[in-house]
């Protein structure tokens, strides 16, 4: 049993797996960040100051907090909306790294000659 463990925790996946699992929590902990620190407080100076959070609704002595629910979906969108932005900016370059920058130029001179060959009628 203790070889199957280590090989199933030595694989590649499972490490990969624990280093997004790290890194996602600390981007996570720098949104979160992003969020409460910078980005509400723009939000509530343009709202002339009111704090979402604090949004309630009390009935027969229930307190229905619908503030909270309602900076949780703000807060999951903004933290969607950065991840969506940092996964397309790796995307991109990503795509980039991946051109080989040296055929370009080639498929260019073959288009180029083949433009020339059409026009002489060769």
């Amino acid at each position: 049993m203790w070889e199957n463990f280590k090989k199933f925790a030595l694989k590649g996946n499972f490490l990969d797996l624990a280093v997004a699992v790290v890194i996602g929590t600390a981007f996570g902990k720098v949104v979160s960040a992003l969020v409460e620190d910078i980005i509400m407080p723009v939000v509530g100076i343009l709202v002339g100051g009111v704090s979402v959070e604090n949004w309630s609704y009390t009935f027969n002595k229930v307190v229905l907090n619908y503030g909270l629910f309602i900076q949780a979906i703000i807060d999951f969108f903004i933290i969607a909306f950065s991840i969506f932005v940092v996964i397309r900016i790796f995307t991109k370059l990503k795509r980039k790294k991946d051109l080989p920058a040296e055929e370009e130029p080639e498929i260019l001179l073959e288009i180029r000659d083949l433009l020339k060959k059409e026009k002489t009628g060769l």
